[in-house]
């Protein structure tokens, strides 16, 4: 196992167990970061382990950025794919036979943590998602001996979706159990509303996006006039069908303009095929999975960026939209679907950004209108980029998360 890590100031830094799903197999992993980045600036003010899955290349145990990396196997492990490549619950949808990982998925994390906790002195226990990951930490509370008090962050899709009445209980049984919950924005306060769970102990903290260095504009990078941008996995919530139903429209009206998909997912063949069907295959370029490293410059580079966010037929909606966040970094207009957690993310703006984009017309009209007013757009996503900062800037949100949890761990000591 890691070891215990350095004393600073004389005194031992507490130590913070997190627990995710997703999380970056590998340095340049296109997989979904945010758990990651978060853990490695709360590693100035505790000691940290995550806890994730093993996935086929990646390495059982390291340390990545400061943060000690455990990785539990929990199949062979060329069947070990539950978890990337669309997330669990679009691979479920996509490969029934993948249920048959789901108990040992879970038995094996908890197994996992248990092990954590029986061999090192955890004193705080940081759950991303509600299922299975806040499971665990409630369920190991119920054991003999110590017990470590745990704050459970929902992302979304463990809220909107998973939604018989049990997985209900479940959630409400987690919720009770945990010291604090967290939200990473204020529309997932309503889904928890409908699990009659107990709220009082509920805060909307978002997750973070590197808006001083990272996300941030390069007049170096010459912005396109015509380039439409999708970043994001390709499942049915993202919306990238409604964008390719409207594109058609759009090059009726600038046969310039052409579309930039970077992501991967199950849907990926169904979407390409559609574009040829629609006959705009050769103005959309599938760029598959792209590093972490590589998307500022895309987005400093497009005209615009579409985020055609809307609510799955399982219920499962986006719970906060971190692209947006990081395209208007980037100073790059932006146009998305209506769904609740965007109006959260532009605010006031709402009205210009937010579109029914399962209304192609609709959709192709919003774009078109951008295209041929980059002069305004550029002026809203200032707007956009200086409140971003204010609420989503890094430096910001981990100190938010860092106090939570101290203050939190403080309790159960008292």
């Amino acid at each position: 196992m890691p070891s215990e890590g350095n004393p600073v100031a004389g005194c031992r830094r507490p130590h913070l167990l997190v627990l995710a799903s997703t999380y970056p197999r590998w340095p340049g992993d296109p997989e979904p970061g945010f758990v990651h980045e978060l853990s490695k600036r709360l590693a100035g003010s505790f000691r940290v382990t995550v806890l994730g899955p093993h996935a086929p290349g990646a390495s059982r145990i390291e340390t990545m950025d400061g943060v000690d990396v455990v990785r539990y196997c929990y199949a062979p492990e060329r069947l070990e794919t539950l978890v990337n490549d669309g997330g669990i619950v679009a691979n479920l949808r996509r490969t029934s036979w993948k249920l048959l990982l789901v108990p040992t998925f879970v038995l094996s994390q908890i197994w996992a943590t248990g092990r954590i906790l029986r061999r090192q002195r955890v004193d705080m226990i940081h759950a991303h998602w509600l299922i299975p990951q806040g499971l665990t930490a409630a369920l190991l509370q119920l054991l003999p001996g110590r017990k470590v008090p745990f704050v459970v962050t929902s992302h979304g899709a463990d809220l909107y979706t998973l939604r018989g009445g049990l997985l209900k209980a479940l959630k409400r049984f987690i919720l009770s159990r945990a010291g604090v919950a967290t939200v990473v924005s204020s529309a997932m306060l309503e889904g928890l509303r409908g699990l009659d769970a107990p709220t009082g102990k509920v805060s909307v903290l978002s997750m973070g996006v590197d808006l001083a260095k990272r996300f941030a504009p390069d007049p170096a990078v010459p912005r396109s006039a015509k380039e439409l941008l999708f970043v994001g996995r390709l499942v049915e919530k993202k919306g990238l069908r409604h964008l390719l139903n409207a594109l058609p429209v759009v090059l009726e009206a600038d046969p310039d303009a052409h579309l930039t998909v970077v992501g991967f997912g199950p849907e990926e063949s169904t979407l390409k095929e559609q574009s040829r069907r629609l006959g705009v295959e050769s103005a959309v370029r599938f760029l598959g999975a792209v590093p972490q490293a590589e998307l500022p410059t895309l987005y400093q580079r497009a005209a615009l960026f579409v985020a055609p966010f809307v609510r799955a037929e399982s219920g499962d909606e986006e719970g906060l939209g971190l692209v947006l966040v990081e395209a208007i970094g980037c100073g790059c207009p932006v146009v998305a679907g209506d769904v609740l957690a965007v109006r959260d993310v532009v605010g006031p703006d709402s009205a210009e950004v937010v579109v029914d984009v399962r209304d192609a017309q609709a959709l192709a009209k919003r774009i078109i209108r951008v295209l041929s007013d980059p002069d305004a757009e550029k002026q809203r996503v200032e707007r956009l980029r200086v409140r971003s900062i204010e609420r989503f800037a890094w430096d910001r949100v981990a100190g938010l998360y860092a106090d939570l949890l101290l203050n939190t761990m403080a309790k159960y000591e008292d």
